[in-house]
């Protein structure tokens, strides 16, 4: 198995980068062929072992995956899944854990998209922060998501002059 760090610079789960870590992840599972058994038809161990050892390979792609998984968090983060007993519940723990609507951490985006200027970065840099802090607050608020004409209107409020 390729070294998961290796594949596309990817960083480790951690408090802040759970949209790019998922992605990349799920990108990463699928090439694996490992991805059904986080979120498909292979998700739950089957109950007995049939002739053609279907029970044994499933435990082999099972443990692929953890390992995957567990190398590919940090180490507090490691913690929300260390006893978990299958990818897709590993999975569905992280879901679950970031995509929940917390008001503090909507409050803090807010403020740091009403705040953020263009200053050092260029457009490209400022723009894709924009988005990014867009699409992370429309995530965690599916119903008051920020459209595409407030985002306009804050990209060009914090260019500069």
């Amino acid at each position: 198995m390729t070294n998961l760090h290796d594949v596309g610079g990817m960083r480790k789960l951690n408090n802040d980068n759970y949209n790019t870590w998922s992605t990349c992840m799920m990108s990463y599972m699928q090439g694996q062929d490992l991805w059904e058994i986080f979120n498909g038809s292979e998700k739950e161990q089957p109950e007995v072992e049939y002739a053609n050892g279907m029970l044994r390979k499933w435990k082999i792609k099972a443990g692929k995956a953890m390992y995957a998984l567990k190398t590919a968090v940090e180490e507090d983060m490691l913690e929300h899944i260390r006893d978990v007993k299958t990818p897709n519940e590993a999975w569905e723990t992280f879901t679950k854990l970031f995509s929940k609507k917390n008001d503090t951490k909507l409050q803090l985006l807010e403020s740091e998209l009403l705040s953020m200027k263009e200053g050092n970065m260029t457009i490209k840099q400022y723009f894709h922060k924009v988005k990014l802090l867009c699409r992370e607050f429309s995530e965690l608020d599916p119903i008051a998501p920020i459209g595409d004409t407030r985002m306009k209107r804050i990209i060009i409020h914090g260019l500069k002059p």
